[in-house]
């Protein structure tokens, strides 16, 4: 299996992204540049935390229009699993891959810190070798991390068992003092309607290994690595 991190003007998570992949994993890994449709055959596809083209005009507004994300959205489509993580969520619901927005933290300040996730299903390729209502402590750096979408979509993600985590006290409490950024009902993290696409605002490349203060966020490396093995990919 082989796994592709894109590369927009302004990203800094990248190699962050690359480095999990090919030394912790150790898995094919390659870099994929914005301005190219060729995903070079991988099966896998991690759009990175930064400031892509700048976040000039809104955070991922521009990104959205690159050769590259044509290519990822019909990678998508046809079933291929897509990581979005940070700006690369933010990329991904401009890209009408995931729905919703992501807009200013509620403090209007950029955070910075590790946070609390509970885990909110276990079913999709991005936390399989995770348990629902478990608490994963991975590190978040936006400053556009509030989640919104409207009522009729929240229900939606609800019924459909699409929200991936939330932001939780250490116990797990689902409560306010717990979300950084003031994000509808604590949501960290979403599905697409296929469970092939995940975005989230935390950062599990800056947390896959115990020198980093959580190796919590190798797991849904791990977990997208188990799924397409199981797939035979």
């Amino acid at each position: 299996m082989k796994f592709g991190v894109l590369v927009f003007p302004g990203s800094n998570c990248d190699h962050d992204a690359y480095n999990v992949i090919a030394e912790i994993a150790r898995q094919p890994v390659e870099f994929l540049w914005h301005d190219s449709e060729d995903l070079k055959g991988v099966d896998a596809v991690v759009v990175p935390g930064g400031f892509a083209y700048g976040d000039y005009l809104r955070t991922g507004a521009i990104a959205q229009f690159s050769p590259v994300m044509q290519a990822v959205k019909r990678f998508a489509a046809g079933g291929g699993l897509v990581l979005g993580i940070c700006n690369g969520f933010q990329i991904l619901t401009e890209s009408g891959l995931l729905p919703g927005a992501l807009m200013r933290n509620a403090g209007l300040k950029y955070v910075c810190k590790q946070v609390h996730l509970r885990v909110e299903t276990a079913n999709s390729p991005f936390t399989n070798q995770l348990k629902k209502g478990e608490v994963l402590q991975i590190p978040i750096g936006h400053m556009e991390g509030n989640y919104f979408c409207e009522p009729e979509e929240l229900a939606r993600l609800e019924r459909e068992d699409r929200i991936a985590f939330r932001y939780a006290t250490p116990k797990g409490e689902i409560a306010a003092e717990a979300n950084p950024n003031g994000s509808l009902s604590n949501i960290a993290g979403i599905l697409n309607e296929g469970r092939n696409v995940l975005g989230m605002m935390p950062h599990p490349d800056r947390s896959s290994e115990a020198l980093l203060g959580s190796a919590d966020g190798w797991r849904i490396f791990a977990s997208m690595i188990g799924a397409m093995q199981g797939l035979g990919t």
